[in-house]
């Protein structure tokens, strides 16, 4: 049965008192208490109760270490009466505990600890801070406060707030579609005019944001869209107020004897502080709905061409730790995409990011060198990284376990650049970075390894990592665990010329040990790098290559398909390394080793750097005069090289043309083929032209000239530096006469325009008709012009043909001509 509303007269509300606590996170109590209503009829009996858990948060921020903790709690419960006179003990002890409570601000973090993933959700704000706590069933009245004035529009946001905050309530929000719908229109209407009430708002739908299940409405009402307008609005009005801070600054500091300037200044920049932190709990709360919906990528996309890219990098002067992890959480992720680190690059984010690090934040300091990490896979944020001095910082950093393995990522790309692994040497990153090497278990990090490889491939950097016992540590750590990558390290810091490459030579023989034991391939194959690369002119090869019976290991090795190409490579930079000794270079050339590379080099054609290495022997071994001779009058190998002088690698062509000028220089008969290759090499164009039309019918000389004998059409047969007949081929001498042809109108039919020549080749008259194209040929009997020029050039004969009378010409009928 449903109580009529005629029927009830009384309404009787009844509050009774609960427990009071702490609020976790802020300087406030929290006083628990229980409203019961209850509707009365007409005779005072109860028709209709209800009762209802209620929170009140009473907040104590004058609360300090020197505070009167007794007269403090009386007051408090003289202004609230939810709390009984007696629980003054009780007072006195919560906020006792409040006033020794360490503040929950960033630290420096001693040790790894577990940092945050993600940004914590946004706290609550000034404008969202009521005592009243809300009720869901209450959302109708909440919804009436909606259309009121803007205060009660404020706290009905702020009350709706708090019933969205918890996840259990947002399903039965979203079916209010007319909570939904006057929220938006509201946000869309009044934003402007309170930032508290812009806050509230979109707070809530941040709140909806957290499940994807609500994003396609979120999207519906364009929510996103919006927000990327209100924070274009903030930050232009951010900078309106700075640049009029700024202003009364100078103003202050120009004039320093008027107070009224100066406390003018002081008014505006407290007036500024609260501005900045009400606008930032926006920018905190819109940034947050803008990542959530990020997820999708076409949503992402979207934000990127209303330049969320932009915003997001503007955003990084302020100094809100909050609203910095956030953002740079959206940059992070927004930097996988390279048109996005583009634009980051433009609006020059590493020198906004190096006030970040480090910083007192662990979090923040965190994010931000992933986002850094993210951006170092391009050049030129990385030579940006060195140039902005970020470099020591991260190096600075590599103590801290919550960010040493990032910072060696970090540190390990910008090592890939040659210009940057001298900038090393200036900080404490190879000491550091020794020490971790040495001091870590069995299998080191692999940034660690990485980052050493790179630092031992220059040469200072090497030189530090060298000095002292630091080889001598390398070396016996690497063979303890035959650790194919810590040998690779020590295998860049053996190429370097000068004092550095000294040091291995008391290595030679565990090195010489572990090639030929071959327990583990890959530290076999970097033992065999280190052996070849030391060109050292004072150690005796011949010593080494007999004392360890290397000559024979290295033939089986050249064998085609013995070993891997890494092996064989790494063997015949050997061959070449020894072959600076001449004893060394006369006993490999006697076990047959030229052959084997000869072999080696049909076999191995398409790989350059094989190849460049083969004939880099072949230069060793021409110095030598044990070995020159069989070289060269013994091996087809001065052939090949003449093969490769116009390879298309120019290091090949380099190390061919010298060797080429060594065995000129000894062997005559070598010397002119080398010398007829290269004319053909440098006149191939011309060559080719001159081949062509000997080839053809025009150019056959056997049918322009019936008496001679014919001529040898392939240039290949004769010495070409002795053919001057190639200059003018096909031509009668006698027909050349001095001062008469010029070499302009020397052609193919120029000298022959005779009847025969015309019919021979389908000419119907001259194919080059010029108008002083017969100067020079002017005989007796001809007409001229005025000018001299013949009138009938081929004289008066010649009219008859052209007339066409065939009597006088009876050699036509003879070759068939009509």
């Amino acid at each position: 049965m449903m109580m009529q509303a005629e029927d009830a007269r009384y309404l009787k509300r009844k509050v009774k008192g609960g427990s009071i606590d702490v609020h976790p996170t802020e300087k406030a109590l929290v006083v628990n208490y229980e409203l019961e209503a209850t509707i009365l009829g007409e005779m005072g009996d109860p028709m209709l109760g209800e009762r209802k858990e209620c929170q009140k948060i009473i907040r104590v921020k004058g609360l300090h270490e020197n505070s009167d903790l007794s007269t403090l709690a009386k007051e408090i419960i003289e202004k609230c009466k939810l709390i009984h006179p007696s629980k003054l003990p009780e007072v006195e002890q919560l906020l006792y505990y409040l006033q020794n409570r360490k503040e929950t601000t960033p630290a420096k973090a001693s040790g790894k600890t577990k940092l945050s993933d993600k940004p914590e959700d946004p706290a609550f704000c000034d404008g969202t801070e009521i005592d009243e706590v809300a009720n869901i069933n209450d959302v109708d009245e909440y919804l009436e406060m909606l259309y009121e004035d803007l205060p009660e529009k404020v706290k009905g946001c702020a009350l709706i707030l708090q019933l969205a905050r918890n996840p259990d309530n947002l399903e039965e929000l979203f079916q209010n579609e007319t909570v939904v719908s006057a929220l938006v229109r509201m946000l869309r209407e009044d934003w402007k005019r309170s930032t508290d009430l812009a806050t509230n708002i979109i707070y809530i739908f941040f709140c909806f944001s957290s499940f994807s299940s609500f994003h396609a409405v979120i999207l519906h009402f364009k929510i996103g869209t919006l927000c990327m307008t209100i924070i274009q609005h903030e930050l232009k009005k951010h900078q309106l107020w700075l640049d009029e801070l700024n202003k009364k600054k100078k103003a202050a500091e120009g004039d320093k004897s008027s107070s009224k300037l100066k406390e003018d200044y002081e008014k505006s920049q407290k007036k500024y502080e609260g501005l900045v932190r009400k606008q930032e709990q926006l920018l905190r709360v819109a940034y947050y709905l803008l990542l959530n919906l990020a997820e999708d990528l076409s949503v992402e996309l979207k934000m990127r061409n209303k330049g969320i890219v932009r915003m997001l990098v503007s955003t990084l002067g302020r100094e809100n730790f909050e609203l910095l992890i956030l953002v740079v959480s959206f940059l992070k992720k927004l930097s996988i995409f390279i048109e996005n680190k583009k634009e980051m690059v433009d609006l020059n984010i590493v020198e906004k990011l190096t006030k970040l690090i480090p910083c007192d934040h662990e979090d923040l300091l965190n994010i931000t060198i992933r986002l850094l990490l993210n951006l170092s896979f391009d050049p030129d944020i990385r030579s940006k990284i060195v140039k902005f001095g970020l470099l020591p910082k991260l190096v600075g950093l590599l103590n801290n376990e919550n960010h040493q393995q990032l910072v060696l990522c970090i540190l390990y790309h910008i090592s890939m650049e040659d210009k940057a692994k001298s900038m090393f040497t200036y900080t404490d990153c190879i000491p550091m970075a020794m020490k971790m090497l040495l001091e870590s278990p069995e299998d080191p990090d692999l940034e660690l390894l990485a980052l050493c490889i790179n630092l031992a491939a220059n040469k200072r950097t090497a030189q530090i990592i060298c000095e002292g016992p630091g080889l001598k540590m390398l070396m016996k750590r690497a063979f303890k665990f035959k650790d194919p990558f810590l040998m690779k390290m020590i295998r860049n810091l053996s190429q370097h010329q000068g004092p550095t490459k000294n040091l291995f030579i008391d290595y030679i023989s565990d090195l010489c040990t572990h090639i030929l034991q071959c327990e583990n391939e890959d530290f076999s194959l970097e033992c065999l790098g280190i052996l070849g690369n030391l060109t050292i002119p004072d150690l005796d090869y011949e010593l080494i290559l007999k004392e360890y019976d290397l000559i024979p290991w290295i033939k089986g090795k050249l064998q085609p398909g013995a070993a891997d190409d890494d092996v064989v490579l790494e063997v015949v930079i050997l061959v070449g390394t020894v072959c600076s000794d001449d004893a060394c270079a006369k006993l490999l050339a006697e076990s047959n080793i030229i052959h084997l590379l000869i072999e080696l080099l049909n076999a191995k054609q398409e790989d350059d750097e094989v190849v460049c290495q083969i004939v880099y022997v072949f230069y060793q071994m021409i110095f030598h005069e044990a070995t020159r001779e069989i070289i060269i009058k013994e091996t087809q190998a001065p052939a090949y090289l003449i093969d490769l002088m116009h390879d298309k690698n120019a290091e090949i062509r380099n190390v061919c043309d010298n060797t080429l000028d060594m065995i000129a220089e000894f062997d005559e008969e070598w010397a002119k083929k080398i010398q007829l290759e290269k004319f053909r090499w440098h006149n191939s164009q011309w060559l080719e032209m001159v081949e062509s039309r000997q080839l053809d019918g025009f150019g056959d000389p056997g049918y322009m000239y019936p008496d001679e004998p014919g001529l040898d059409p392939y240039l290949q047969d004769a010495d070409i530096l002795d053919r001057p007949d190639l200059f003018y081929e096909g031509f009668d001498n006698s027909m050349m006469m001095d001062g008469h042809l010029t070499p302009e109108y020397i052609d193919d039919a120029g000298l022959y325009s005779d009847f025969y020549t015309q019919q021979a080749y389908g000419y119907d008259e001259e194919p080059y008709t010029r108008p002083e194209g017969h100067l020079g040929f002017v005989q007796d009997g001809h007409q001229v012009d005025p000018y001299g020029r013949a009138l009938d050039p081929y004289g008066p004969e010649y009219g008859n043909y052209l007339n066409g009378d065939p009597d006088d010409y009876p050699y036509q009928t003879e070759y068939g001509y009509r």
